[in-house]
């Protein structure tokens, strides 16, 4: 029996225009009726995802910052954050990259010190609070991440700006422009193991849907580990099945298939 579900959203839940399939709100209350939890789990910023989910943030799990910090219902009950010094080294490291920007992601808001156009528009689309600094290394917050915005390509340019600091960092490549770092052994992965210790759930009733590196580990808590058809082809490589695309409403129909619903 499947008790909780998690689900990726840029890529995954949401379409290639950003929105969420109409039928998922219906799905969403068969699965309250049967008790199960549903989490959205994503690299975004816990405040985007309470805006998406608006008329039921109050009665689900959202696993955001990548796993860095989870909310059920209203309540804070996994916090994994990153070390202040490690992280001012990281800014710096990252203001070095070029035609790329920094974002500290904390638990009250996103800080940025620059304001270009391009950048912008990226950092409105995934941070509903977001704070100009003069300043990001001396920012006063728990930290969640270190998030690089490379307009190079987060997989084969930022990444290797970044190589000494496998063996102190968690490093995710969350998106084409996207490279996420948090404190070591922090991921999707560990919040889904978190959560199913604290709420005594298996394996075996974890489903969980991805669609891009930063949802590896998340494959491999979850039995139920569902890649979409449009993923990377790495992701397809560690999850057990494959749903439809975003763009053909993949998560619902899995999970309308699987909990026949």
């Amino acid at each position: 029996m499947i008790k909780l579900i998690a689900t990726d959203m840029d890529g995954t839940l949401l379409d290639s225009n950003n929105k969420i399939n109409p039928e998922f709100y219906e799905v969403f209350d068969k699965l309250k009726e049967k008790d199960v939890i549903f989490a959205a789990a994503s690299g975004r910023q816990y405040y985007n995802l309470v805006d998406r989910f608006e008329d039921i943030k109050d009665n689900m799990m959202f696993i955001a910052e990548n796993g860095t910090f989870v909310m059920h219902k209203g309540k804070e009950i996994i916090l994994n954050s990153l070390d202040k010094r490690i992280a001012v080294e990281l800014i710096k490291i990252g203001q070095t990259i070029e035609n790329a920007y920094v974002i500290l992601c904390g638990k009250k808001a996103a800080y940025i010190d620059k304001t270009d156009k391009r950048f912008m528009d990226q950092v409105n689309k995934y941070y509903a609070k977001v704070k100009i600094v003069d300043d990001l290394s001396k920012v006063h917050d728990d930290i969640l991440k270190v998030t690089i915005c490379d307009f190079g390509g987060s997989e084969n340019n930022s990444y290797k700006y970044f190589a000494n600091y496998n063996d102190k960092v968690q490093i995710a490549v969350a998106g084409e422009i996207w490279l996420d770092m948090m404190a070591k052994g922090v991921n999707k992965g560990l919040a889904i193991s978190e959560i199913q210790k604290l709420l005594n759930i298996k394996q075996e009733e974890t489903m969980v849907f991805g669609d891009y590196l930063n949802d590896i580990e998340m494959m491999q808590n979850a039995y139920h580990s569902y890649a979409m058809e449009n993923a990377h082809s790495d992701l397809k490589k560690v999850a057990r099945f494959i749903a439809k695309s975003n763009d053909d409403n993949g998560v619902v129909r899995a999970i309308k298939e699987k909990l026949e619903l």
